[in-house]
């Protein structure tokens, strides 16, 4: 046999046995072929809030637009203690297409209704935005000057000192119940249809004492109005750098933030959520977005889906306990 006859069948035995394109795709080994992902944001996006004011959706809403070419339509879906908003998202088509603005009011709302979602089961995480103190506040006329000087002060006249919140099983109610407790002290509570209801009644010194959310603490402070002993963040706030921590006041475990955060429908895609997580995070280290969340009392807190994931899982065995020991109700 010459050699170019040789080299023939070589050729032809090679042909025979090259897998085709589709066998090799079948059996997953064209890995270097590039996934092309779908497109997103293909449509406007919905940002429901209901948990609070929709500041924050608001300014996200308008950086996601101009990201994404995108409008995105900030949809208030108010009252129930969050649970409507909540539950449009919960139902809706898990696309990255509808987010929840949620709030600490979504992680209270399972210990004082049955609703119709379940917190850790029917969302997906997106990140944690920002943290707000509540503001341990006094009216002026309160002999006063510090959470110790407070302490004292109930101990001295047990049951006569009031304090205002929002409501039965608010988040104010809740932590005035935590400070009671750790505080050994005995201060009657009345409840206010509104949060501002209740802050209301401080300035006009119908009670004494209030946990006000920053927002709404602030302007008053400033004022002269009511006077701030101890914020219930972690740290010390921008706002209110002079005010200390309740831990610092030597009230410990006491850490209770107001918080935003975005959740989006359980089984959203991964790399929806991570192209929202890495959008979010990068806006929240803008100069202007950070100037509009100091102006609202926030202090920016971008996550992780992971992180923000702990974070609400903790938030939520955290109220639980508070409104078990505290024997609230809801309105």
């Amino acid at each position: 046999m010459s050699a170019a006859v040789e080299v023939s069948l070589m050729r032809r035995s090679v042909r025979r046995c090259r897998p085709s394109a589709s066998a090799l795709l079948a059996a997953g080994l064209l890995i270097s072929a590039p996934v092309i992902a779908q497109p997103y944001p293909t449509r406007p996006i919905r940002f429901v809030t209901g948990g609070g004011p929709d500041s924050m959706a608001r300014i996200l809403g308008q950086k996601f637009t101009e990201s994404w070419g995108q409008p995105v339509i900030v949809e208030e879906r108010g009252g129930a203690g969050g649970m409507l908003s909540a539950e449009v998202v919960a139902k809706a088509n898990p696309d990255g297409h509808t987010l929840l603005l949620a709030t600490g009011t979504h992680a209270i709302s399972p210990n004082f209704f049955k609703t119709p979602y379940d917190m850790g089961r029917d969302f997906a995480p997106v990140s944690l935005l920002g943290t707000i103190p509540f503001v341990l506040s006094v009216h002026p006329s309160l002999p006063a000057k510090s959470v110790d000087d407070l302490i004292r002060l109930a101990k001295a006249r047990p049951g006569v000192l009031n304090y205002g919140s929002g409501g039965n099983g608010s988040p104010g109610h809740l932590i005035a119940e935590m400070f009671l407790q750790r505080a050994g002290v005995k201060i009657v509570h009345v409840p206010y249809k509104t949060v501002a209801g209740g802050v209301t009644a401080l300035v006009a010194d119908q009670v004494q004492v209030n946990f006000v959310v920053g927002p709404s603490a602030v302007p008053q402070i400033t004022a002269g109005r009511i006077r701030p002993l101890a914020v219930t963040t972690a740290t010390r706030s921008h706002a209110l750098p002079e005010v200390p921590t309740l831990a610092e006041a030597g009230v410990t475990g006491m850490e209770a933030p107001a918080w935003n955060g975005v959740l989006a429908p359980a089984r959203t895609p991964a790399p929806i959520i991570e192209q929202l997580n890495r959008e979010i995070v990068r806006l929240l280290t803008l100069p202007d977005v950070r100037e509009r969340m100091a102006g609202l009392g926030f202090e920016p807190a971008g996550s992780s889906p992971a992180a923000f994931g702990e974070f609400l899982r903790s938030e939520l065995v955290k109220w639980a306990r508070a409104a078990r020991d505290a024997g609230a109700r809801a309105d």
